[in-house]
């Protein structure tokens, strides 16, 4: 591996920053979007049965905060209507709505700097190819005498098909992996949205059976 690195002279570093980069967001976004930390399934069943004829006490709005996004969410309206009972549909609307922007932020985080990481990627295979051409421009005898300096000849050659092929070896799974998660975070919102729905009618009934 280090002699496919030196090979690949000196542009290949910057290259391996972006894998090294890439594969550490690829492994957070894993750990950060699994089901049970975004939108457990039955967890708005259980919100809503816990809450059929009564507010659950803060301190389970609390838990239920920290538990997932999905129960950020929930716990927002909860608490919306344990602070005002007498809250519209409106502000209760409102307090979804701002906590699902926060958590629609904290689920899209880091996806940017993966897209410029397969963005960028082939653009310094394209600058380790160019350097690689002028290795092998250099390595021509000057006059148009023939033969040149073997050596640099080859030398260039390995700078130009080495860092083409790394560009291309991580921007192809950074921006596969990119896709994946994009698709992943737009089902959550759907999923957080629709949740949200459910509970702000739910809050409604309740708020008229308490009053």
């Amino acid at each position: 591996m280090f002699s496919i690195i030196q090979a690949a002279g000196w542009p290949i570093w910057p290259l391996i920053a972006c894998s090294v980069l890439g594969l550490a967001l690829i492994i957070e976004r894993f750990l950060s979007l699994k089901t049970t930390k975004v939108a457990p399934p039955r967890l708005l069943d259980e919100v809503l049965k816990a809450s059929a004829t009564e507010l659950p006490k803060p301190e389970v709005i609390d838990q239920l905060e920290k538990s997932s996004a999905l129960g950020e969410v929930l716990a927002s309206g909860l608490r919306a209507l344990q602070i005002k009972p007498t809250s519209s549909d409106e502000e209760l609307r409102n307090a979804l709505e701002s906590t699902g922007r926060v958590v629609t932020h904290k689920l899209e985080r880091y996806l940017t700097a993966l897209a410029t990481i397969a963005s960028v990627a082939p653009l310094l295979g394209l600058f380790g190819t160019i350097v690689g051409m002028i290795e092998i421009f250099g390595s021509q005898a000057p006059g148009g005498s023939t033969g040149g300096n073997p050596a640099q000849l080859a030398q260039g050659i390995s700078i130009a098909l080495y860092n083409t092929a790394f560009g291309l070896i991580i921007a192809i799974p950074s921006l596969i992996f990119w896709r994946y998660f994009r698709a992943r975070v737009d089902e959550y919102l759907l999923t957080l949205e629709l949740a949200s729905e459910r509970l702000l009618q739910h809050l409604g009934t309740l708020r008229r059976t308490e009053s």
